[in-house]
């Protein structure tokens, strides 16, 4: 018998022509790769361009010693910066000093709806941008707290949030030393955000020649633009022992833990609607509507 080789037929390489339509197809993609990096990256410096100069500018008007952090939300920036519209633009700043108390005011704001031709951010012109809509918020710090008048009498001057009942009934209102309110689970609830809440200020005070630890419960209401602290009781002894103060004594020492703080002469001045104590601060929210930039940064 005789056997013979099958051979298979050579199969036809790419041509020229399909070696080269790879090679173009290739180089396209590339391109446009580059092409787009380029975009995304000239829209992020055009981006941070704007942002500077409203970050210088809110840095003059707060006569801050840095700038403050300014971020243009949304993308791409440039889409926004053609129509002058903008959605939303946030600001932080933080060391803001307010009048000859305050010294180390903390804000941050949302500017929403922000009518902001491109010409006069470049141009640095920013007093005249229109905000639709200004949502503010200040942090005043127990160090600055303690300056105001009369709680700089106080030493050592701390601040905790509590709740309505215990600043007002003590023990019996069946909530923790701290004046925070257990559920059926034993976790505590955190303070509404709203127009009053409770506190407690603690510090130290001399009486009959002894310092003596003392804590004032008390209640931080909005009144118009004023952030008013009034006492209700007082207690002697730190967190673990403490004794209720003769209502004398109590009378003569109330007036050191009741205050005054006007928000009108703070930054990004706003209608003020909500306050809340967090440990060591007060937080007061507010609003503003159509507004300019100059007018809400000018205390």
């Amino acid at each position: 018998m005789v056997s013979s080789t099958v051979t298979q037929p050579n199969r036809p390489g790419p041509t020229p022509a399909g070696r080269r339509g790879g090679r173009r197809t290739r180089k396209i993609i590339i391109v446009l790769v580059v092409l787009l990096g380029l975009l995304v990256g000239a829209d992020f410096a055009l981006a941070a361009a704007a942002e500077h100069t409203i970050s210088q500018k809110a840095r003059e008007q707060l006569q801050l010693s840095d700038d403050p952090a300014v971020t243009v939300h949304g993308f791409p920036f440039s889409v926004q910066a053609l129509s002058g519209d903008y959605g939303h633009i946030s600001v932080h700043a933080t060391g803001i000093p307010v009048q000859d108390t305050l010294r180390d005011v903390e804000i941050n704001a949302d500017l929403r709806d922000v009518d902001a031709p491109l010409s006069d951010l470049l141009n640095g012109d920013v007093d005249k941008i229109k905000i639709g809509t200004l949502e503010g918020q200040v942090r005043l710090k127990e160090s600055d707290i303690a300056r105001v008048d009369p709680l700089s009498k106080i030493e050592n001057l701390q601040i905790e949030p509590s709740t309505t009942e215990y600043v007002q009934h003590g023990d019996d209102a069946g909530t923790d030393a701290d004046g925070t309110k257990k559920d059926e689970s034993g976790e505590t609830d955190a303070a509404e955000d709203e127009s009053s809440a409770g506190i407690r200020l603690s510090g130290e005070v001399q009486i009959a020649g002894e310092r003596l630890e003392i804590f004032a419960f008390a209640m931080i209401q909005l009144d118009g633009s004023t952030v008013r602290i009034t006492p209700e009781r007082l207690q002697f002894g730190n967190d673990k022992e403490t004794t209720v103060v003769p209502q004398d004594v109590q009378e003569a020492l109330l007036p050191n833990f009741e205050a005054d703080i006007s928000t009108g002469g703070l930054p990004f001045t706003v209608t003020p609607t909500a306050i809340k104590v967090e440990s060591g601060a007060l937080v007061v929210k507010g609003e503003a509507k159509d507004v300019t930039f100059a007018g809400v940064s000018q205390g």
